[in-house]
């Protein structure tokens, strides 16, 4: 698609990045502006975000989203989004910067590891699969555009380690427009389906016990492996989680029940 047939809406202050397109970028310590990019950051955190985080902290999800998160608005008025509290200090900086840069780097946020990108998806009338668009951020203070190294998106996303994030970030996309459609049967906010859904998109561990205590899994025709595999780790339980919330929420044919 050439960049004047895109009908995406184009975020205010962004340019478009197209796919083969080369970009100059490169952050390290030396660059003047060095973590001034982790202050005063106004950042939506994804469930997989929530995930990595509070498995690298060592911390129930529950504890995590208490210390670290306050509730926003999200893209629709039908589920909510979740935000990373800054540190009440001076400058507010991120609660995971510490002197010597990020101490949470190699599982850092969405956000985070894409910038000075930023990454769109938008479902396609016939297309199985996202369409993905890339955008450029342009902050003034950012001296990183500057440095002599460049990249292509696909380089871009191996070298930040963004395949597994956007995978999971998309699936994610896909449970946030279906609960765009309302499926709260008439609860409102914060009514009993709403919270389930809350809890199986951010509070992984409380899930884990939640899928225990009813024997969830035996309920859908699920492989061993599957089952192990779900049972092992928290990135499946959340996919397995997503599904189950289509199925249950939505009569969707996401899972297949015994």
């Amino acid at each position: 698609m050439k960049r004047e047939e895109l009908v995406f809406p184009i975020p205010e202050g962004r340019t478009v990045v197209e796919a083969e397109e080369e970009f100059t970028f490169h952050c390290h310590p030396e660059v003047r502006c060095f973590l001034t990019c982790c202050h005063k950051v106004e950042m939506y955190l994804y469930p997989y975000d929530v995930l990595r985080l509070k498995n690298r902290l060592g911390l129930h999800s529950a504890e995590f989203m208490q210390r670290h998160t306050r509730i926003a608005e999200g893209s629709h008025p039908y589920f909510p989004a979740v935000m990373l509290n800054m540190a009440d200090q001076e400058e507010y900086p991120c609660p995971f910067l510490k002197k010597n840069g990020c101490s949470v780097y190699k599982d850092r946020p969405s956000s985070c590891r894409t910038y000075p990108l930023e990454r769109a998806v938008e479902r396609m009338p016939g297309e199985k699969n996202l369409k993905v668009h890339y955008f450029m951020t342009h902050h003034p203070y950012c001296k990183g555009h500057e440095e002599e190294r460049s990249y292509t998106i696909s380089q871009w996303e191996r070298d930040q380690f963004l395949v597994e994030y956007n995978l999971m970030n998309d699936l994610w996309a896909e449970v946030d427009a279906f609960f765009a459609t309302n499926p709260w049967e008439g609860e409102g906010r914060a009514g009993s389906r709403q919270q389930l859904a809350f809890m199986v998109c951010y509070n992984i561990d409380e899930f884990r016990s939640y899928c225990t205590r009813r024997n969830l899994l035996s309920e859908f025709c699920l492989t061993k492996e599957e089952k192990r595999r779900i049972k092992r780790d928290d990135g499946e339980l959340l996919k397995f989680g997503f599904n189950w919330l289509q199925f249950v929420l939505g009569g969707r044919r996401t899972l297949r029940p015994r």
